[in-house]
């Protein structure tokens, strides 16, 4: 007799989205988790999940799929989720192997490659920095020739700003293309956009952007990783030109690559020379760093829960229709911490909603009626976590592409 069991396996290269999984329980889906081995016994919510697979680290994609092709011998999926964006790529060419409904590898390509997401942001006339393909060493001549130096090397496909490297000069860059080899191709050259970076997270129903929020990064996440520092981010003013202009390019740029449903992560530039709003990056996932608690603090929209509440919308043939949002204000500030469990409770103002809880950081997220407040705690909290906590990290450079 056929199953008739409604299943989702879910791909995870990091430990995330428990409230998806905890809202596929509580809709009748049962989800088998496949992760890696060593976070077989991380803090996994167990009774909300079927099963958990791991697997070693390292494994190439035609590895994955003949495990996955293994584990369907005896199980049903209905739909294949990546949770985390190294496995976006993984899950779209199991889907099509296995014939799942979902986004395909051509698709994903374009939220998760840099150079596949300019290059079609480009076509469709939106504004983005100008890039070259590191492919041709005639066009990247031409390129150094026409854009006036620092440029931005940057991994095609590795998440936030990891693996970028600013570059003065012709003869660095080919210094750094010796030293990549026949991995160089993997990479991208941009123009350096001196700015202030956005992020707007959504969620697409059927090639519309239903929900949006936008936030504005305190210093710019490139220069985080390389130099260190308090990250802050915080909710726009809903009055402001940046809410209502980057609301309405978000609304049409993120579903325009292919996404029918699902959520993503998307970061816009407003430059300092023109004050035009440039496209950095999309993703198809929750953005990191507490956003989504960001996010839901503001709005009351939960990302993950309403990520698994579309996909299940759309197995039963249902339509999915988004919660009305709250019109709050948020503001999160985090950093590494120098002890493992560091002590925030002398920050005591009556806006901390949250206490993040994870090793060796400290953070907490605000919340407001007034953007001005936001703003205000963020540049008290952000100096004084500096003073308190700040730890710093070697930049993680991983030039190997993911």
């Amino acid at each position: 007799m056929p199953d008739t069991v409604e299943r989702f396996l879910l791909m995870a290269s990091y430990e995330k989205g428990h409230e998806f999984i905890r809202q596929c329980a509580e809709m009748g889906v049962r989800c088998t988790l496949l992760t890696l081995d060593k976070l077989r016994d991380a803090d996994w919510p167990r009774d909300a999940l079927e099963d958990i697979a791991t697997m070693p680290p390292g494994l190439s994609r035609e590895q994955i799929l003949n495990t996955v092709s293994w584990m369907v011998r005896g199980r049903r999926f209905d739909r294949i989720v990546a949770l985390d964006e190294f496995d976006v790529g993984t899950a779209a060419q199991i889907r099509e192997h296995l014939r799942i409904p979902g986004m395909g590898v051509t698709t994903a390509g374009y939220y998760r490659d840099k150079l596949a997401m300019r290059t079609a942001a480009q076509r469709a006339e939106f504004l983005v920095p100008q890039f070259c393909p590191v492919l041709n060493y005639d066009e990247l001549r031409d390129f150094m020739d026409r854009i006036a130096p620092p440029w931005l090397l940057k991994p095609r496909t590795e998440a936030s700003a990891v693996g970028i490297r600013r570059i003065e000069e012709p003869e660095q860059l080919w210094r750094a293309l010796d030293e990549l080899g026949d991995r160089q191709s993997h990479f991208v050259l941009e123009q350096f956009v001196p700015g202030d970076i956005f992020h707007v997270d959504a969620i697409i129903s059927e090639r519309k952007v239903v929900f949006s929020a936008v936030h504005r990064y305190g210093r710019p996440p490139m220069q985080l990783m390389h130099e260190g520092g308090v990250f802050t981010t915080r909710t726009v003013d809903r009055a402001s030109r940046d809410w209502s202009e980057l609301t309405a390019l978000n609304a049409e740029l993120a579903p325009s690559f292919g996404m029918v449903r699902g959520v993503t992560h998307a970061e816009y530039i407003r430059a300092h020379a023109d004050g035009r709003y440039y496209f950095l990056e999309i993703a198809a996932r929750v953005g990191g760093a507490f956003i989504a608690d960001l996010v839901e603090t503001a709005t009351g929209v939960n990302l993950w829960q309403e990520w698994a509440r579309i996909e299940i919308a759309d197995l039963r043939g249902a339509t999915y229709a988004v919660p009305q949002p709250a019109e709050n204000y948020a503001g999160s500030v985090l950093c590494l911490a120098q002890t493992a469990e560091p002590d925030t409770s002398a920050f005591d103002a009556p806006e901390i909603v949250l206490r993040m809880k994870k090793l060796h950081h400290a953070g907490l997220i605000v919340r407001s009626a007034s953007s001005r407040r936001i703003e205000e705690l963020l540049d008290q909290y952000s100096s004084e976590f500096a003073a308190r906590f700040l730890a710093t990290l070697p930049p993680l450079e991983r030039l190997t592409p993911a």
